[in-house]
């Protein structure tokens, strides 16, 4: 179907149709104005008597590890970034029931956490710098079917993560148990999860922009 669209276009437009006559067509015909915009983006808005593509998203290996490692140090990060805020909330209010356990426990846990901080983000911001100066030289790299598909999953990670926090602090709200520590552990997880999700959804409206 969306060939068939696509086709429609370029016949319309190497006849001389203009874009709004082509799109009043198809929307009367019922396509989604979603699919009647994606099949018009498709050619370029130049004056040519041949219809003129645009280049396609593309698909790389090479980039598709770059942006694994990328998301994936994103990842790494954001939860040892927590777990370490946790871990000294732990210990600025410790739990007069188990102090010496939560001692030990947090001493060990704090190393992972900054040894894992110490490598991966690095790495993000690294991958970050490097893929962002390779999309501003060709601005087709920010078409990466990849590249959108990890973008989605983050932000849909984030969302999850918010609707959790959300529902957690409400669950406790209602029963009376709301703590310091409890309280300061739920601000950590909305400022780190916030953080991600509006960063990448500014991204990607930003991107809708220039598309425009």
């Amino acid at each position: 179907m969306r060939e068939e669209l696509v086709g429609f276009v370029k016949e319309a437009l190497e006849r001389g149709l203009s874009r709004a006559e082509i799109r009043s067509a198809l929307l009367a015909a019922g396509w989604r104005e979603e699919e009647v915009e994606k099949g018009l983006a498709a050619f370029a808005d130049t004056a040519f008597p041949v219809a003129v593509p645009r280049p396609k998203p593309y698909l790389s290996a090479r980039e598709t590890f770059f942006y694994l490692l990328q998301f994936t140090a994103l990842y790494v990060s954001g939860f040892n970034l927590g777990r370490l805020l946790f871990l000294l909330i732990d210990r600025g209010l410790p739990d007069p029931a188990d102090a010496s356990y939560t001692q030990h426990y947090t001493n060990d846990q704090i190393r992972w956490s900054i040894a894992s901080l110490a490598v991966a983000f690095p790495i993000f911001l690294l991958l970050s710098r490097t893929l962002a100066r390779a999309e501003s030289r060709d601005p087709e790299r920010r078409g990466s079917k990849v590249r959108k598909w990890l973008t989605y999953l983050t932000l849909f990670v984030a969302a999850a993560i918010l609707t959790g926090d959300l529902i957690t602090l409400l669950y406790n709200l209602l029963g009376g148990e709301l703590t310091s520590r409890f309280l300061l552990k739920v601000g950590t997880v909305a400022a780190i999860a916030g953080g991600v999700f509006g960063y990448y959804l500014w991204d990607l409206r930003g991107e809708e922009r220039e598309t425009s």
